[in-house]
């Protein structure tokens, strides 16, 4: 008999829709702060925080999915992520996190890209949590690639 593999997310929020974020991924979660500007970055790149002596380039995720940005709330989170282990940290806003969730690779149906659509490649694919579809971030192809 072989084990269906499994893997754990952090079910998040943009906007209306559920994304989720594998949590080998995920290095820390913490509430909004001041972000300091830097300039001439990316439209998408906010700037930096400080995170106990660390500095840490943050991303809106939004903006960099294409999405429309909305008003930071109390829900607000910036999730600390680490795409691979060699590369430095980085964070990416997000509007909600709501729980840790487990999907068996069954229960995830990987996408099939279209070279043309550079944002295509931002989804791992799109996970089925009970009646909502969960898209996954493809996380290393999100804040490991520059444009």
């Amino acid at each position: 008999m072989g084990d269906i593999n499994s893997k754990q997310y952090i079910d998040i929020r943009l906007g209306e829709d559920l994304y989720g974020i594998e949590i080998k991924y995920i290095d820390n979660i913490i509430i909004m702060q001041n972000i300091t500007r830097v300039p001439k970055a990316q439209e998408y790149f906010l700037g930096v925080i400080n995170l106990r002596g660390d500095i840490i380039p943050v991303m809106s995720l939004k903006n960099k999915l294409g999405l429309e940005e909305s008003e930071v709330t109390s829900t607000t989170r910036i999730i600390i992520v680490k795409p691979e282990l060699s590369m430095a940290p980085v964070g990416v806003i997000v509007d909600e996190v709501n729980e840790v969730i487990t999907l068996d690779d069954d229960d995830v149906d990987m996408m099939n890209y279209n070279e043309k659509d550079s944002k295509a490649v931002y989804s791992a694919g799109i996970g089925k949590l009970g009646d909502n579809l969960i898209n996954i971030l493809n996380i290393p192809e999100i804040v490991g690639k520059e444009e």
